[in-house]
């Protein structure tokens, strides 16, 4: 019996143990599916015009649901994924939502206890669904979330006690990152 003793350096072994590592993490992540964010898409390709209607407001704060249906519209015709349409005659789906709480909470307090950090808490029903057929109020639901949450946080200046003043701003700028992630989570099936 032939025995045979192959002798490394450390140095070679933990260089090709490193190598191995990397290849497998390599083959690993190309064939999970992962794809680039804004990449990948879970809408049928047949899915070319859409109509996006104005939301439906179901909180006390007015015009919430203007600011966030034109915040929608601008991010869909951002992306050029879709043809939006302005009316829904012609179209292959429709998008539709009701805003359920629009909410305005402190989050943080200067040393005088006055608020100076807020959070702004947004839930809507948020349906994606095929052109109904004629004679039927409802299509084929393509992505739907009947609890979209959304949050984000914004600060007051210091010194800035006109609040509700600052509120519209707030609302604006948050509705553009709500419509971000909502676009995102509608294109990639989150």
């Amino acid at each position: 019996m032939n025995r045979i003793f192959v002798f490394t350096s450390r140095e070679t072994t933990s260089r090709d143990t490193l190598c191995g590592l990397v290849l497998c993490a390599v083959m690993l992540v190309s064939g999970c599916g992962y794809n680039l964010v804004g990449r990948a898409s879970n809408i049928p390709p047949d899915i070319q015009q859409i109509y996006v209607e104005s939301l439906v407001n179901q909180t006390q704060r007015a015009q919430v649901e203007q600011i966030l249906t034109q915040a929608i519209l601008d991010e869909l015709v951002t992306r050029r994924r879709f043809t939006v349409s302005s009316n829904a005659t012609g179209v292959d789906a429709i998008l539709r939502g009701t805003v359920l709480t629009f909410d305005v909470r402190p989050v943080t307090f200067d040393s005088d206890g006055l608020a100076d950090n807020f959070e702004i808490a947004i839930t809507a029903d948020m349906r994606f669904e095929r052109q109904p057929p004629p004679g039927s109020d409802e299509g084929e639901v393509i992505w739907s979330n009947a609890r979209y949450i959304f949050r984000q946080d914004y600060p007051l200046a210091p010194g800035d006690s006109a609040y509700f003043d600052r509120e519209n701003l707030a609302i604006t700028e948050t509705s553009v990152r709500f419509a971000e992630t909502m676009v995102t989570d509608l294109l990639e099936g989150f």
